[in-house]
């Protein structure tokens, strides 16, 4: 991991650019077990993009040209999830910035994205194309499957917060079962004393 890490690609501007995206690439938020070392041969393979304010990056279902992964070098990206219905609204599930990465999983298995993302200033990016990744794995082989390694990590890691996030909804949404079937209930002896009070009366 550096030493010295930067939070964004102006922040030292004494630094290299390839260095600044090195050291962005081994952040906590980005791939933090790779070596600094490491970092550095990986973003030789990889090429700079601007990208406009207001540019939808990736779109969620896309599934053409879809096989590469974002580095944020600086600005900010809104990650969007399609709310319910089709219809164009979003719901903004995160907000990242420097040192983060998008599309890691398009990266490895090119299938349809998972998110819309949508560039919220200028953003600056260095892309890895999963091109770029073979090459890097014929050139530098051990570099390559630890960049495969620490991308599985991040993917496993992620998923098992999915778990335990859904894990926490279905408990929520057992406690609310159980509440309304006391309700329910509740509700059924009302009307059956209610019923029964009725039919006492002369």
């Amino acid at each position: 991991m550096s030493q010295y890490p930067v939070s964004s690609m102006f922040e030292s501007p004494d630094l290299a650019p390839e260095e600044v995206a090195a050291r962005l690439l081994v952040t906590p938020s980005a791939l933090d077990d790779l070596t600094l070392a490491d970092a550095m041969t990986v973003v030789t393979y990889m090429r700079p993009k601007r990208i406009p304010a207001g540019t939808v990056v990736i779109k969620e279902g896309e599934v053409k040209h879809n096989d590469y992964m974002l580095l944020i070098l600086e600005g900010d990206i809104s990650v969007e999830s399609e709310l319910l219905g089709g219809d164009s609204e979003a719901l903004v599930v995160n907000v990242i910035g420097p040192g983060h990465l998008i599309g890691e999983m398009g990266l490895l298995d090119g299938s349809p994205r998972s998110a819309r993302c949508t560039a919220d200033t200028d953003v600056a990016a260095a892309v890895l194309s999963r091109t770029a990744l073979m090459r890097l794995l014929r050139d530098h082989p051990r570099t390559g499957s630890r960049l495969l390694l620490a991308i599985s990590k991040r993917m496993a890691d992620r998923l098992r917060e999915t778990t335990r996030k859904l894990r926490s909804f279905a408990q929520m949404n057992k406690a609310l079962q159980e509440e309304l079937q006391i309700v329910m209930n509740n509700r059924t002896l009302s009307e059956a004393r209610a019923s029964r009070e009725r039919n006492k009366a002369p």
